[in-house]
This record gives structure tokens, sequence and C-alpha cells, in this order.
């Protein structure tokens, strides 16, 4: 077993005390299946008010792959193909989920992992007609890959030219807490509502055991969805366990609580990097940390502490990711900070 204090992902730990509580609380009771419970639309409800709105459509799925595919493959017609960031974690991280099934994803240059209204609108007139596949989608993620966040302008100029060129919108929200809960945001859960087709609030990556919540505003995308769901492997027969993860996060404001936690977390990291003039390979205030390394530190780091080593810089210097979670201890964050600070 690996003794080392991880900080590779936002994931590693098992479920906060509010969900743990509630699965307990219902392990014996009985509920209709396939996310048709009253669980589910208690947790529904809650969403509803985050959002404060109602005019949407609101679907558990269990993962963030099962996720992005299914929504993907329900808005966009056999030759239509989605916008996203080389970095974006459909471009990347997915195994070619979407590509299986059946569409394409024009992967284009994002600064910070940020696609801009520009980048969009040149990827659209590059395709000009019916040789090449139609750009009907585009996806973004708040917080992105680099753990950057968009601020509300820069989302309503990306509402606004997909509106223009008759695109849907699509926000992945794995790490939507993240980037709510984080210094310098000022969007919030209802602004994304109203910019937005269809948006998920993920669980998965803050607290819960599993789940992402799929909010969707475009009717379009919502038709038979929950035959797409069931389809693409993402329909949980079990579904009241989804709505208890939502019910947890949602009913008491643990969502935000435990993505304020680990924002905190990974501030006192970066407070400690930027004293010990450490360079960091992207700027960001969210859970995700990117510090420049030389190799002989990461080499000792590596021996007490687990990370992801992200890009080679040069010969003797390396980005490596760290990332803070709803569970990241207190504790572990100082020692990882005693380290750092051995290097004087």
């Amino acid at each position: 077993m690996d003794n080392r204090i991880s900080f590779m992902n936002d994931y590693s730990e098992g479920a906060c005390e509010e969900i743990l509580r509630r699965m307990s609380e219902e392990n014996h009771a009985q509920h209709t299946g396939y996310g048709l419970d009253s669980l589910c639309e208690e947790a529904k409800e809650c969403i509803y008010q985050e959002m404060e709105m109602r005019e949407a459509s609101i679907h558990f799925l269990v993962g963030g792959t099962q996720t992005n595919r299914t929504v993907i493959a329900a808005a966009l017609r056999p030759y239509e193909a989605v916008i996203a960031a080389k970095t974006g974690h459909i471009n990347v991280h997915e195994t070619g989920a979407i590509e299986n099934s059946g569409h394409k994803v024009i992967a284009v240059e994002a600064e910070d992992g940020k696609l801009t209204s520009c980048a969009i609108e040149q990827a659209v007139l590059t395709h000009t007609d019916e040789h090449m596949v139609k750009p009907a989608m585009v996806y973004i993620s708040n917080a992105t890959e680099l753990g950057t966040i968009y601020s509300k302008r820069e989302l309503t100029e990306i509402s606004d030219i997909c509106q223009k060129y008759h695109l849907k919108l699509f926000l992945d929200g794995a790490r939507l807490g993240s980037a709510l809960t984080c210094s310098g945001n000022d969007c919030s859960m209802s602004d994304i509502a109203e910019l937005c087709d269809v948006f998920y609030i993920g669980g998965t990556k803050n607290g819960a055991l599993f789940g992402e919540a799929v909010v969707i505003l475009n009717p379009d995308i919502d038709r038979d969805f929950r035959y797409m769901i069931k389809q693409n492997g993402a329909m949980l027969a079990k579904g009241w366990l989804l709505g208890i993860q939502f019910l947890g996060l949602f009913e008491n404001g643990a969502f935000y609580r435990l993505a304020e936690h680990a924002n905190r977390m990974a501030e006192k990291i970066r407070t400690c990097l930027k004293s010990q003039k450490i360079e960091l390979f992207v700027e960001n205030q969210t859970n995700q940390i990117f510090p420049i390394l030389e190799d002989h530190l990461l080499e000792k780091l590596e021996r007490e502490f687990e990370f992801t080593v992200w890009e080679k810089i040069d010969e003797t210097h390396t980005a490596v990711r760290i990332v803070t979670s709803w569970d990241t201890k207190e504790e572990h964050v100082e020692k990882l900070i005693q380290a750092l600070e051995k290097e004087e």
C-alpha cells in the first residue's frame, strides 16, 4: 500500500457525512427504481430552488464521462460536431467516448483552458459546407481542466456567439462547486442556468460517492432524454441513491461548504508556493494548483506526496498538478508546506 499523502485528485475519499447519514436512514426503505422515486424528486426541488427557476428538466446520471457522452449524443444529429478546447475533458480524457457516439470533437486552441467567442466563431466559419461536419454545440467546463473559471461576462459572450450561430451551449460542471465558491467568481447557479442550454452539477468531485445532476434548459435536448440515458449505460437501477447524493449536498448547503474547504486548502498551498517564489504553470483560484518545480525538488516531494506530473517545462523543471478535495486534511497541507519551506 502506498502510504504517501495524496494530492492526486478530488475523488479519492468516500462521501460527506450528510450523504452517509441519509443513506443509512434510507438503507432498508423500498424505493421505485431508475430515478422515479421521491428522493430524486426532493433533490430536484433543492436544485430548482438553487437556480431560482423551474423551467428546466433535471436528470441524475452516474458519472462525468457518461454524462458528457449522453448529453452530446442527445443534442446532436449524426453529421453534427461539438467545439471544445484542446485541453477539454471530452477531447483529452474520455477515451474517444464522444467520437464513439458518432460525433467529432472540433478541438481549438484555448488560452488557460478557456474558450473564447472569437475562437468559437472561427471554428464555425472554417466549417463551410456539407463536405465537413457541422458545428452545432459548444462544450466548456467550469472550472476548466486547468482550474481557471469563466466570468459572467465571458460566459455571456460565449452564449451570445452560440445564439448567433445556432449552437447549443453545454457547460461541464464536474468542478462547478469549486468554480462557484472561489475568489474572483461572479457567476451564480442561476446565471449559468440563464446562459446555457444544458449544464451539469458535479457530485463525484465534491463530496458525493458518485453522481452528476444534468440540468436541461433546452427542450430539444430533453426530448426522449431518458432513452438516451439508458442506451448510454448511465441509468442506475437504484436511482434513489443518486437522489440521496444531491439531497445530502444541497438540503443544508454542503455543496458549497465542501467546495469552499477544497479551495481554502488549495489557497494555503498556493500562498506557500508564491512565498517560495515557485512559478505557476497557470494562475487560478480553484482547487487545482500547477506549480513548476525544479526536478530535484520534485523527486524529493514524491517520496512523501502523490500528485500528477503535468508537463515537462525544460531540462530541469516540471509542472505538476496538486489537487485538494472536500476532505483534504489541514495537517496534510501543513506537511506539504513544511516540505516546500525546507528548500529555503
